[in-house]
């Protein structure tokens, strides 16, 4: 982000402080176009009152401060200025319903924490939950949730800065002062071994199972070996790798995959998750039935117009609601603050790379809409690169309801996140300045903000019709064309002695992807290999839509073993295809018309290197899974 010529003066006295701390505030960094995430007060030339963020993710232990927003307030020094009351020209008075939710929430926070602690009949689960599962698991989601909400609350009374004070207290007296005992060119080698380590104690530490030998673990370690290896032999800049990027990215994936499918907490917990998603579904048949008839006659009951569409249309209203109320943002920032602490990634990647998995690739790319100009290439591969990586939740609904394994698909999506950064970081690594280099930032878009809960509601309905009805005129249309390939290709076949099922593109993709299903480690039983292969590109020229569809439906694929199966899912778990591309190259383009070149310029490499991170993640699942049955 920058500073228009017209807009700012030139930083002197004070204010060139705060442009040598913020590159924003330079004006070497100047532009012309306006910034919908500033006050009214930036656009009449006052530099104090550029603000970044209206509701930043910033932690104060990680992130520098920024400039005081306001120096006529010292007491208020990073107070938004959008909520104070009336106080003179160009400030707007508070909405009635923010002063009262801030005179009431101190009752509003007790009333939800007694609730759940236990102080009436329906508050009490999580307390039954520990009585009556003590000796189980099943105490565990409950609790898990009661104390997340109990310490959100408590938070918002006392500074989190009690924890996490202690905590870089703990990390400064322990694990930094042992990294100046290894020499600076064995840092990274060191940390490379220690993932390798804990991989191959992960992996093949536990008993054989009838369809996950150490022999299959041994054939999805090399496909992994292969994978990274393929990254580093085609990086741009090999001696700019972010080796701290790869190397947390790729031992977080490994973490999240062994929490769940091997340990019963993990499992439960996913579970959950996909359980919730499962139960929105639900919802959505309720306003079916309404329109249709109740119960839904036996002959549309499968229906996809009538079983998928709809639940997509709710869930991206529920999304759009989420979003109105800051819900969605607070926890994307999060997601993102440990990654860009922990992977030294930029804040604008972090951002978007968190932000993927759950509201889609167009969507997450929105979120720093004011940054997107001013992205270098390396950041623009890594935005490109974590939409292909994964999948939106309003599909990830939809594959539930078609019958694809929902465990599957909620910890492929959060492995994505790591995975998407560690191998865009190997393909494009950075080799610029970047500008949310030191901050991570979710900006307010005040452009298309609704005016009420019900509006935001209401728009979402209107976006959710538009993503249904894209999504199946796409399938209609692909699934369509597919035929006809497949028709001329088999009359070409027949004249070329060629019988069986005859010459179709599922036939040539399920030989050219042979030996990607084969280093993935998918079953060696029967034509296992083949069929993976025929559905994993099925997926790159078509979409994952259409492959899920083929996997769950057509006969040809009913007989995969259950290793097989599991390995699939997580390989279609991304939006690497053809499509994609055009979709991606157009909705960045239209939010930065002047960097159209270079989104075009890595395009292609994010598509590819967004495959290889869902390849990843399936060779993983092949090395840790033990129940087949998941």
């Amino acid at each position: 982000m920058t500073v228009a010529e017209n807009d700012h003066p030139a930083a002197t006295g004070e204010n060139q402080h705060d442009a040598v701390r913020d590159p924003a505030l330079n004006p070497a960094n100047e532009h012309h176009h306006a910034h919908h995430h500033h006050t009214a007060f930036a656009e009449k030339g006052r530099e104090d009152e550029v603000v970044y963020s209206l509701g930043t993710t910033a932690e104060k232990s990680i992130i520098p401060d920024p400039s005081p927003l306001d120096h006529s307030y010292p007491d208020n020094k990073n107070t938004d200025v959008s909520d104070l009351e009336d106080l003179g020209e160009g400030r707007a008075k508070r909405p009635w319903q923010r002063r009262m939710i801030k005179q009431w929430r101190h009752v509003l926070h007790a009333v939800i924490w007694l609730l759940f602690t236990g102080g009436s009949y329906t508050g009490s689960w999580w307390i039954a939950g520990l009585i009556l599962h003590r000796y189980d698991i099943g105490w565990l989601i409950p609790f898990l949730l009661y104390l997340a909400i109990t310490l959100r609350i408590l938070f918002f009374y006392v500074p989190i800065t009690i924890v996490t004070v202690p905590m870089r207290w703990t990390w400064d007296h322990t694990a930094t002062p042992l990294v100046p005992l290894i020499p600076k060119k064995l840092r990274y080698p060191s940390a490379g071994l220690l993932v390798v380590a804990v991989i191959l104690v992960g992996s093949f530490a536990s008993p054989e199972t009838p369809q996950n030998t150490r022999v299959d673990r041994v054939v999805s370690l090399v496909g992994l070996g292969l994978l990274i290896f393929t990254l580093w032999i085609t990086s741009r800049d090999r001696k700019k790798i972010n080796w701290q990027a790869v190397i947390v990215g790729m031992l977080v994936q490994f973490i999240v995959a062994l929490f769940v499918l091997r340990t019963k907490a993990g499992y439960d917990i996913f579970n959950f998750i996909s359980g919730l998603a499962t139960d929105l579904l639900g919802f959505a048949t309720q306003g079916v039935e309404f329109l249709t008839a109740t119960p839904l006659p036996d002959l549309i009951k499968n229906w996809f117009l009538v079983t998928v569409i709809p639940a997509i249309i709710f869930f991206v209203s529920l999304v759009q609601l989420l979003y109105h109320f800051g819900i969605l943002q607070w926890f994307i920032g999060k997601f993102a603050v440990f990654f860009f602490w922990a992977m030294h990634v930029s804040g604008a990647e972090a951002v978007v790379a968190a932000a993927s998995p759950f509201i889609g690739q167009g969507e997450s790319a929105m979120l720093i809409r004011p940054f997107v100009a001013h992205l270098t290439e390396a950041e623009l591969h890594q935005v490109m690169c974590s939409g292909f990586a994964t999948i939106a939740g309003s599909v990830l609904i939809a594959y539930i309801k078609m019958g694809v394994n929902p465990q599957a698909l909620v910890s492929s999506c959060v492995m994505s996140i790591p995975a998407s950064l560690a191998v865009s970081k190997m393909r494009w690594p950075e080799t610029e300045e970047t500008l949310t280099s030191g901050r991570v930032v979710v900006p307010d878009d005040d452009e298309h903000r609704a005016a009420n809960a019900l509006e935001a509601f209401a728009n979402g309905a209107w976006l959710g019709l538009k993503i249904a009805g894209m999504i199946g005129a796409t399938l209609l249309c692909i699934i369509s064309l597919i035929g006809l390939v497949n028709g001329l290709l088999t009359w070409w076949g027949h004249y070329l002695n060629i019988n069986g099922d005859g010459l179709t593109l599922q036939m040539i993709l399920g030989y050219i992807c042979y030996p990607i299903a084969f280093f993935l480690g998918v079953s060696r039983e029967g034509d296992d290999i083949y069929r993976v292969a025929q559905l994993i590109g099925l997926k790159i020229i078509s979409n994952e839509f259409v492959a899920y569809h083929a996997l769950v439906t057509e006969p040809d694929y009913a007989n995969l073993t259950s290793r097989s199966r599991l390995i699939v899912t997580y390989a279609l778990c991304g939006f690497a295809n053809i499509g994609s591309l055009g979709n991606q190259i157009g909705v960045l383009a239209q939010i930065a018309p002047g960097r159209s070149g270079d989104i075009s310029r890595v395009a292609l490499s994010a598509l590819i290197t967004g495959a290889l991170s869902t390849f990843t993640s399936a060779s993983i699942a092949g090395l840790v899974i033990i129940d087949e049955s998941m």
